[in-house]
């Protein structure tokens, strides 16, 4: 007796339909879009951080008469082009070399931060040596310790070396992080396979060159955030610079201080000053912005 004969539909029939069903399920999952609520929470959030922007614009492009009415205009007024040009070529303030001086220590302090924080992440995450742990948990402990704290002796130590004044008493204190450590420890155990690293030690390369080769380039979606961080908060920082630095040679959160009288302050030039000082930063975000996001995706799929 023959066996029957059983058409393709009768062998695959109810695998075929399982499978078609299957990727529309999942397709359905994947092509879920945000409900009113989700949308409802963007937008929020996108108003709270354009309203201090649109405020600080506000009252820069108007005049310190302006600021004497109790019931401020939501719409801008037409002073702050002349308000800007006030702020460039004040006398007090020397605008250009503080711009100069910020993108000096921020590229610095960034790029340093970046190369040792990723340097000493690596080696806490994938290295063996006595006293790792113990080691790892100080440099996270320094991170709740004020920084006024340690301003008095700081000043002492850039007094002894005779650096006060100069740039170099703001980019050396800031040359590494302890959250820029703790930052690159955490992605690199888990980012970095173990079996690179042993391939790459197999294959002849010395600890630096494993690092340089495997390491980094694993690390460029947290290196690139970490540097991103760093520049902005560098670019920001008052409280230190103010300190240590003379005001013929500032950093521009200090240059923008000096816009300030001694008996009087016009708000509308100073927020100028504010805005202009930020508009570098928006710059770097929408330059990097993509790249950043693209980076961040690229670490985050496996396989």
């Amino acid at each position: 007796m023959t066996a029957p004969i059983l058409s393709p539909a009768a062998i695959s029939g109810r695998p075929a339909k399982a499978a078609r069903r299957r990727p529309g399920r999942g397709g359905a999952a994947a092509g879920m879009r945000p409900g009113f609520l989700g949308y409802g929470l963007l937008v929020a959030a996108l108003l709270g951080a354009i309203l201090p922007l649109y405020w600080a614009f506000l009252i820069a492009s108007g005049d310190s008469s302006s600021l004497n009415d109790v019931n401020l205009p939501w719409w801008p007024g037409g002073n702050f082009l002349e308000n800007a040009i006030k702020v460039v070529s004040n006398d007090r303030v020397s605008f250009f070399k503080a711009v100069l001086n910020s993108l000096i220590v921020s590229t610095v302090v960034s790029a340093s931060v970046v190369f040792f924080s990723t340097l000493a992440g690596y080696s806490f995450a994938k290295l063996r040596f006595r006293g790792k742990q113990s080691l790892f948990i100080f440099v996270i402990a320094t991170t709740a310790v004020p920084t006024q704290l340690g301003v008095v002796p700081l000043f002492i130590v850039m007094s002894q070396l005779g650096w006060t004044g100069t740039l170099g008493a703001v980019i050396v204190p800031g040359l590494v992080t302890a959250f820029g450590v703790f930052w690159m420890t955490q992605y690199l155990s888990t980012a970095l396979p173990d079996e690179l690293i042993e391939a790459a030690r197999v294959d002849g390369a010395n600890m630096f060159k494993t690092f340089w080769y495997i390491g980094f380039p694993a690390a460029r979606p947290a290196a690139a955030m970490l540097g991103l961080f760093t520049f902005i908060a560098t670019w920001t920082n008052f409280f230190w610079p103010f300190i240590v630095l003379d005001p013929s040679n500032p950093t521009l959160p200090v240059a923008l201080s000096q816009l300030q009288a001694n008996y009087f302050v016009d708000y509308s030039l100073v927020l100028a000053g504010v805005l202009l000082a930020t508009l570098p930063l928006l710059l770097l975000f929408i330059v990097a912005g993509r790249q950043l996001v693209a980076g961040i995706m690229q670490g985050a799929v496996k396989g």
